[in-house]
């Protein structure tokens, strides 16, 4: 299955300045890079894009570097359940959009990604995680819920494919635009 613009909504997942500062800094620079492209192709694409901050008090607000990309009309869902799907916010704004696939991005993978992607395949959405735009504090934990999600239905993806599966077409009007945040 590939991942369709008109069907698509973008999720950043507790993305946060606290959580940041303890992820492996190149795990880090990838979840933010991937995170930046794909909301910048979802602004243009004009794709949906929703974000939530695990217990900000805590864990501070979402990284600045992500932040300043963040599309005037972002939903941005405060929430203290690990699995966003546990969000009555959160499933409201989701099921206002009226897409079925959900692509996310954040951290941890292990933690909020993993119950996220397990509680909206749960409720009938396809999700797509670019491994790219995903990290944890371990890399190992990383790696074991990648496979978890391959193993229980969700499509493990990176920021190129779904990227050019937005795209669909050499002829689309913001494919230069677009393609140049890859390279």
């Amino acid at each position: 299955m590939l991942s369709d613009k008109n069907n698509s909504v973008l999720v950043i997942v507790d993305v946060q300045t606290k959580l940041a500062a303890a992820m492996p800094a190149d795990e880090l620079k990838n979840v933010l890079r991937t995170s930046n492209i794909l909301l910048r192709a979802a602004t243009t694409l004009e794709i949906p894009v929703l974000a939530t901050e695990q217990y900000p008090q805590g864990l501070g607000s979402t990284h600045p570097d992500i932040k300043s990309q963040f599309p005037d009309n972002l939903v941005t869902v405060s929430k203290t359940c690990f699995s966003c799907s546990n969000s009555e916010v959160f499933l409201e704004s989701l099921s206002e959009t009226g897409r079925k696939q959900v692509v996310l991005v954040g951290m941890e993978a292990h933690i909020c990604v993993l119950q996220t992607a397990m509680g909206l395949r749960d409720h009938g959405y396809q999700v797509f995680v670019p491994g790219d735009g995903v990290c944890s504090r371990s890399v190992n934990h990383k790696r074991n819920a990648l496979n978890r999600m391959i193993n229980n239905g969700i499509q493990i993806s990176n920021v190129e494919s779904v990227l050019y599966e937005w795209l669909q077409d050499a002829n689309n009007n913001h494919f230069k635009e677009l393609s140049t945040l890859i390279r």
